[in-house]
């Protein structure tokens, strides 16, 4: 019977949850109602479980309170689309009620499922119910019943799961949409799978290992080296780092564990590793001395390298301070292909992210671009919708002032470009780049990736389909017909502008002769085409 959790299992549960989750990821994308190729759900938030994990990774220490912080970081940094800014909301509440205590009770973890709950739906502008929302906060209210009566976790999270089943089921009834699919929600059901590898990993299933391509070697106390340039204040100045060899005769290995426990009895970051022929030591301490001075009572001491830390952190902030600012506003946009990244660098934005629909850039994605702009001010443009949440985090990952300007599509980024004046002041640009957006219509054409029933379509798998911001308006067997159709729907009395931004699937030639037609079709308007480059969609449409 387990009762409470302490350090070690809660790291092994992190992993679990997210390897759960990798496993079962295709299966979430898969119940993404809308029949586009972008139910990347499942994805986004095991993207955003692996950073967390990743983050875990790296914390030496076993106390809760210090793998809860390094949870929560890894998520924000890793947090992808509107379903990973949720969740590592979810984990960041969470983690704030865990780090306060030293072991985990079935108590305290209803308790910052609550927490977490509460903050994941600040985090949402509108919420909706029959989402990832509802399913946490259900999961949570009943946990936090539970948690009066049940104190043993085998029964407690048995419970709280079938709870987040049943909820998950009701789904469908609170969204037309999801009902109309015959789905239920994916982000619920992906949260569902996290906690389920919780509770798979305290049953004793510990055969949930996760391993990602692109993993780095686990850290040794070589590799150990303070992120000076990120502490405001050090608590302990010295990096002590060396080896102890030719251990004394009376010395055992249970020598080598009280040693360690001495050690982080007065410093932290501490590595105490190896047997009775080696031991390598690493520790942050105010008082080197006492390292040095247990390890010899072991045997003999070599390699010895002593680092002042806040000597390092000193240098460091004058060289971050030493670097000027060369401008007062600067700009970031995502784009999906090379052909709009060109664009939009012709149009002076400074930094481009790579992203759009099926790979939307994390919080740390964004703030990591507007770091390396100039100026203290940095414009967003996300230009999807998937991707504004993201952007708001990335608030907290970075000293730029971030100012989201959000474009849900390339068109109202374009947009929002052209109306950017860098001699303006930050509140005359919003106001400049929301009314530039107003006045444009978008559009894209795509194929069905599901037999489906939307929008008043009847739709079969391949099927090209056009859409404008809010609903599907055309579908077809041809790309070129269905984009005119698409077109003509979208088409008022006021435009006067007609640019299409063909794809990597779309020939220079097709998007020309389709550019002839449309002239010909609507000669009160100017007609362009520009190679975008982008996946997934043959046609990017702006109508001004």
């Amino acid at each position: 019977m387990i009762k409470s959790i302490n350090g070690a299992t809660f790291r092994k549960m992190i992993v679990a949850g997210a390897s759960l989750l990798e496993q079962n990821k295709k299966y979430v994308d898969s119940l993404n109602v809308f029949p586009v190729p972008d139910g990347d759900t499942g994805t986004n938030m095991f993207l955003t479980m692996k950073s967390a994990v990743t983050e875990v990774g790296k914390c030496i220490s076993a106390n809760i309170d210090e793998l809860s912080a390094a949870f929560a970081k890894g998520a924000l940094k890793g947090a992808r689309g509107n379903s990973g800014v949720i969740t590592s909301q979810i984990f960041k509440g969470f983690c704030n009620v865990t780090a306060k205590y030293s072991e985990i009770t079935t108590k305290t973890f209803a308790k910052a499922m609550e927490e977490g709950a509460n903050v994941a739906y600040k985090a949402v502008t509108k919420p909706k119910e029959g989402t990832i929302l509802t399913v946490i906060r259900v999961m949570a209210e009943n946990a936090v019943s539970l948690a009066k009566r049940i104190d043993n976790f085998e029964t407690f999270l048995k419970k709280v799961l079938e709870t987040g089943e049943e909820i998950l089921k009701q789904t469908p009834e609170m969204l037309p949409v999801l009902k109309k699919a015959g789905v239920v929600d994916a982000g619920g059901r992906g949260i569902i799978i996290i906690f389920t590898g919780f509770y798979k990993l305290l049953m004793g299933e510990e055969n949930l290992e996760i391993i990602f391509d692109d993993e780095k070697q686990a850290q040794t106390v070589d590799d150990v080296i303070a992120d000076i340039n990120n502490l405001e204040e050090i608590e302990f100045g010295y990096c002590t780092e060396f080896m102890i060899t030719h251990m004394h005769k009376k010395t055992t290995e249970a020598d080598i564990d009280k040693l360690r426990e001495k050690l982080m009895d007065f410093g932290d970051s501490v590595i105490c590793i190896g047997d009775l022929s080696l031991v390598k030591v690493h520790v942050h301490s105010n008082e080197p001395n006492k390292a040095l001075g247990y390890a010899l009572e072991l045997g003999e001491i070599i390699n010895v390298k002593i680092d002042n830390m806040r000597e390092q952190n000193r240098e460091l902030k004058k060289k971050a301070s030493a670097v000027e600012e060369t401008k007062n506003l600067g700009i970031v946009a995502v784009a999906p292909g090379d052909g709009i990244a060109a664009i939009f660098k012709d149009l002076s934005v400074d930094e481009i992210i790579t992203g759009g629909q099926t790979m939307n850039p994390s919080a740390a994605d964004i703030a990591a671009a507007a770091d390396k702009v100039p100026a203290r001010t940095v414009f967003v443009f996300p230009n999807n919708k998937n991707i504004v949440l993201a952007a708001e985090q990335a608030n907290e990952l970075t000293n730029k002032n971030l100012v989201v300007i959000s474009t849900r599509s390339i068109p109202e980024g374009i947009s929002a470009t052209i109306a950017f004046n860098p001699d303006g002041s930050v509140e005359e640009n919003i106001e400049a780049m929301n009314d530039a957006i107003k006045n444009v219509k978008s559009g894209s054409v795509t194929y069905a990736v599901r037999d489906t029933h939307v929008d008043g379509f009847d739709l079969t798998t391949g099927e090209i389909i056009g859409l404008d911001d809010k609903a599907i308006l055309a579908k077809g067997k041809l790309v070129s017909q269905t984009t005119e159709e698409l077109i003509d729907r979208m088409m008022d009395d006021n435009i006067m502008t007609i640019t299409l931004f063909y794809g990597e699937d779309i020939k220079e030639e097709d998007a020309s002769a389709l550019q002839e037609k449309l002239a010909e079709k609507y000669p009160e308007c100017e007609v362009t085409v520009a190679d975008g480059g982008q996946p997934v969609y043959y046609y990017l449409i702006s109508l001004e």
